[in-house]
């Protein structure tokens, strides 16, 4: 595989999950770090990670009532 074919937005989101849980494959790993720009990469996980923790204040919120 190239490094001038860009993955799409659902195999970058996939692929921030897969990083996110730590089972992202060594394939998968060359590949997203061979991209021209990884601002698409931060993006998603800035947004993952704010997701993720207004989810667990959410969850939290729920249970402590």
């Amino acid at each position: 595989m190239s490094g001038s074919t860009k993955p799409g937005l659902i195999a970058v989101i996939l692929s921030v999950l897969a990083s996110a849980f730590g089972v992202q494959s060594q394939q998968n790993y060359q590949r997203d770090f061979n991209q021209a720009s990884p601002l698409t990469y931060i993006i998603v996980g800035v947004v993952f990670v704010a997701l993720f923790v207004v989810s667990l204040l959410l969850f939290v919120r729920w249970l402590v009532q």
